[in-house]
C-alpha cells in the first residue's frame, strides 16, 4: 500500500484507537546530518510524518518555520537533496511533503512525482495551491495514486469546504485558527463546531491542525 490511499488508511486506523499523530518537521532542521534519523525516530510513534520543504519566503508560515527554514535553506537543504535522503532509507509509515508550488513546479511534476515515489512519499500539501488552480498538478498526482492534502479553514463556507473535500486525497487539513502557523497559545470557543462542519462535509478522514 502507498500513497493516497496508505495515507488514508492510516489516519483511520489511528483514529478508530484514539487520535492520529502527525508531527512536522522542517527538513534539514536543526541539523542536516541529523535529517534521516530524525524521520527514522518519528516514524516510531508518527501515524503520518510530514516534512517541510525549506522555502525562502513562506508566507503561511509564522516565525519559527520561518527561522527553520531559512537556516536549512544556508545549509544546503533542497527538494531534491530531501528525495535523495529518503529514498536512502526505509520508512514504514506515510510520508507528506509540504511544499509551496513554486519549488515543486521549478523541478518539473513529472520529474516530482518520479523520484517522490522512488523515494517512498506518498503525498503532498501545497498551501498556496487553490482548488482553481493547478490542474496539472493535481492530474500527475492523481495518475501516480499520490495523495494531495488541502486546506479548509474556519472562514471557508460550507459549498467551499465540500468542494475542497471533493477534490482532497489522503485526508482534509482544518486548519483550526486563522492567520500563521504558530501564531497563537490557544484554540477558538467555535473550534469543535468547525470541526464538526468538517467532517459533515468531507468523505475523507479530517485532521486539524
Amino acid at each position: 500500500m502507498f500513497g493516497s490511499e496508505f495515507i488514508e488508511q492510516s489516519v483511520l486506523s489511528a483514529s478508530a484507537k484514539g487520535v492520529a499523530i502527525i508531527p512536522f518537521i522542517t527538513a534539514g532542521y536543526p541539523e542536516k546530518n541529523e535529517f534521516s534519523n530524525l524521520v527514522l525516530s518519528l516514524s516510531e510513534v508518527a501515524d503520518v510524518i510530514e516534512i517541510g520543504v525549506p522555502f525562502s519566503d513562506p508566507m503561511a508560515d509564522g516565525v519559527t518555520i520561518q527561522r527553520s527554514s531559512h537556516q536549512a535553506i544556508e545549509s544546503g537543504v533542497r527538494l531534491q537533496w530531501i528525495l535523495q535522503q529518503l529514498q536512502a532509507i526505509e520508512v514504514k509509515k506515510p510520508v507528506i511533503l509540504m511544499s509551496y508550488l513554486n519549488p515543486l513546479f521549478v523541478f518539473g511534476y513529472e520529474a516530482l512525482v518520479r523520484q517522490s515515489l522512488e523515494a517512498g512519499v506518498d503525498g503532498f500539501i501545497v498551501p498556496d495551491l487553490p482548488i482553481e488552480e493547478g490542474s496539472d498538478f493535481r492530474h500527475v498526482l492523481n495518475e501516480a495514486n499520490l495523495g494531495l492534502i488541502q486546506l479548509v479553514t474556519p472562514a471557508s463556507p460550507a459549498e467551499r469546504i465540500a468542494k475542497v473535500a471533493a477534490m482532497s486525497s489522503g485526508f482534509l487539513y482544518a486548519v483550526t485558527v486563522k492567520g500563521v502557523t504558530g501564531g497563537t497559545d490557544g484554540l477558538p470557543d467555535t473550534v469543535t463546531g468547525y470541526l464538526e462542519q468538517v467532517q459533515e462535509l468531507a468523505t475523507i478522514p479530517v485532521c486539524a491542525g
